[in-house]
């Protein structure tokens, strides 16, 4: 089973940056695509980012599109999340995805998920 490790999340006044790293333990069919998700306190948790690591086709939440950026690297294992211009809102454990698929124009989650991280914006 794939390991996802995440790192970067923290504690950010509204308008800064953070970036958020995920390595996978290695490559797989599952980590073709992978992504971010977020989750705050009694909500569901939802698609942020995705990116198909050998395509490079993205997707993006209409909420942050403009703000982030999903990037992966030369390798193919890792990718990041470059967040800027951050909200109060975007307040939320953020997590690691692996293994997503593309039915119609959705992505959907895949099984393998990283720990998460918290990310904190403050006004």
């Amino acid at each position: 089973q794939v390991r996802l490790v995440e790192s970067g999340g923290g504690l950010v006044q509204a308008g800064g940056s953070l970036r958020l790293s995920c390595v996978a333990s290695e490559r797989t069919p599952t980590t073709v695509r992978m992504g971010w998700f977020r989750q705050a306190p009694g909500q569901g948790r939802e698609l942020v980012a995705a990116i198909g690591l050998y395509s490079g086709v993205t997707r993006y939440a209409d909420s942050v599109k403009g703000r982030f950026t999903i990037s992966r690297d030369d390798a193919k294992s890792t990718v990041n999340l470059e967040m800027n211009s951050l909200k109060p809102e975007d307040t939320a454990v953020y997590y690691c995805n692996a293994g997503l698929t593309i039915e119609g124009a959705n992505w959907i989650a895949g099984n393998d998920w990283g720990q998460g991280t918290q990310v904190t914006v403050s006004s």
